[in-house]
């Protein structure tokens, strides 16, 4: 395996802050710099750089490593973790990994080296060994959950990531990674937003002969989660996330910014967000949150019903916006129908711009100990659009029968089930859910993967299973045994497969943080 080339830096900070916005003067320093990054950590903090060390072992070198230190793979090398932290606050700054190849090290330097929590850059120094720094890489990552709980920042949060190699005597001493939060060593203001994606199980009433209409029934997810931040900025500019990401948050930031004539705009980076299109609610998260992370950093409060029509949300259902407030389990109870101020047509949310969010009538917590698998097929996107609209046309009223049941289902069984803990009556009430009302229209235009999903989930232990708003994808709820669940899922995927997530649900609403 080849060693890595040095890089040319300010190439590297170029294309992150392509990615996700522009970099404070202290974080392009962290990236770039030559020198002791300790030493520049209490120049920037005023306070004293401890050293915790989280691993300290000699191991074998791997081909990549051995590479980038210019030894055989299979080598001992110090292999070492660290966290660089305030020594007044406690908080990490720096999460550092490195490796050393043993056999060119000084018996001094080495029995530092080896007895941890003293920096790099001190070592060097006290052993007063000429090397330089040669930066071979800097990107973006994701949080994972070893870094996120290191940080305490959100699962996916974008992290800065920097590698280089300190070399003395021409040849590489030590290869080093360090990694620290994007919303780190940031200026000004900056709002942080992870909001919750939703299973819609169902909207109930496409009838309309009671004078009201839609309805839903839904549930908050813990991951996905749509993760954003906005921080101040003459003009609007969106990064992170495809084509259509970027066009859902601008509309949304720039509709909020218009309505509450906020004084300025933002630089709004999306970290992570659940597939578009594919029945979990990205669209109002990424709206919402936009909207609420623009008005905190104006300090304008909006709650989010009322940010939900600024932004174009809510329409139909009202689980995306509910969830978004507080999460858990949500009933609303849809909108008044051929009354003035109501709608008067059957149209999705996408179609119902200026109609008030439903109320929420019940709102509950989600049993903890129940878990949810999201199985969503690859090959196409769920419907949406004209298509959508079409079907709304053409199907509504559904049968006023079906209705019915399916409020009786929803009502004696479904929610009663959930309140008394009984997955049993929850996870019947779901499957039966799949054959009524206007959940059946959406099913009949699924790919033929989605009802093969829905019968070997159940076959396979699930309580309950069901197609997610306009799918493709499809939930299951069971207990702690969803091992044969998730083989199942694999197995109907097959080829060209698709993501299985299993996940529970998060019984609080977005979380806002300003930084």
């Amino acid at each position: 395996m080849k060693a890595p080339a040095p890089i040319d830096i300010s190439e590297k900070i170029q294309r992150i802050e392509d990615e996700i916005g522009h970099l404070a003067p202290l974080q392009k320093v962290l990236l770039g710099t030559d020198g002791s990054v300790t030493s520049l950590l209490e120049m920037a903090t005023g306070h004293p750089v401890e050293i915790v060390t989280l691993i300290q072992e000699v191991a074998p070198a791997a081909p990549e490593t051995a590479a980038e230190l210019g030894i055989e793979p299979g080598e001992a090398v110090n292999y070492r973790v660290v966290e660089l932290k305030d020594g007044l606050t406690g908080d990490t700054l720096i999460y550092a990994v490195s490796f050393t190849p043993l056999r060119r090290l000084a018996p001094g330097f080495r029995d530092d080296l080896l007895r941890a929590d003293i920096p790099i850059g001190r070592i060097l120094r006290k052993h007063r060994i000429e090397s330089r720094r040669e930066i071979t890489d800097a990107r973006t990552i994701p949080a994972d959950p070893q870094l996120g709980r290191t940080f305490n920042i959100h699962l996916q949060q974008a992290l800065l990531s920097r590698k280089y190699r300190i070399i003395h005597n021409r040849q590489p001493l030590i290869a080093i990674e360090e990694i620290f939060p994007s919303t780190a060593f940031s200026e000004g203001k900056r709002v942080l937003v992870n909001a919750p994606s939703r299973i819609h199980i169902t909207l109930l009433d496409m009838n309309g002969s009671l004078g009201r209409v839609d309805g839903g029934i839904g549930i908050a997810l813990d991951h996905p989660a749509t993760i954003l931040d906005a921080r101040g900025s003459s003009e609007l500019a969106v990064y992170g996330g495809d084509d259509d990401t970027r066009h859902r948050v601008g509309e949304a930031a720039r509709a909020t910014r218009g309505h509450f004539s906020l004084p300025g705009g933002a630089e709004i980076t999306v970290h992570d967000t659940a597939r578009q299109h594919v029945g979990l609610g990205s669209g109002t998260a990424l709206a919402l949150g936009a909207g609420t992370a623009l008005c905190r950093l104006y300090d304008r409060e909006a709650a989010a019903r009322d940010l939900a029509k600024v932004v174009g949300r809510g329409g139909t259902s009202g689980i995306g916006t509910a969830v978004f407030e507080q999460g858990g389990f949500v009933l609303d109870g849809g909108h008044r129908f051929g009354q003035p101020g109501g709608k008067v047509d059957f149209r999705p949310s996408a179609a119902s711009r200026g109609v008030e969010p439903p109320p929420v009538i019940a709102r509950h917590p989600f049993p903890e100990d129940w878990q949810i698998l999201l199985v969503t097929p690859n090959g196409g996107a769920g419907v949406h659009g004209t298509t959508e609209l079409d079907l709304f046309r053409t199907h509504c009223p559904v049968p006023l029968g079906e209705v019915r049941e399916l409020c009786h289902e929803v009502l004696m069984r479904l929610i009663p089930g959930l309140i008394e803990h009984d997955l049993d009556a929850f996870g019947t009430a779901v499957n039966r859910i799949q054959h009524l009302g206007f959940k059946k229209v959406e099913l009949t235009v699924q790919p033929p993967v989605v009802p093969s999903l829905l019968e070997a989930l159940t076959d396979a232990g699930a309580a309950g299973a069901g197609l997610s708003s306009f799918g493709p994808t499809v939930y299951a709820i069971g207990d702690s045994g969803m091992d044969d669940v998730i083989r199942a899922a694999r197995d109907v995927l097959g080829d060209p497969g698709g993501s299985i997530v299993l996940t529970k649900a998060r019984n609080t609403g977005a979380d806002v943080t300003v930084i």
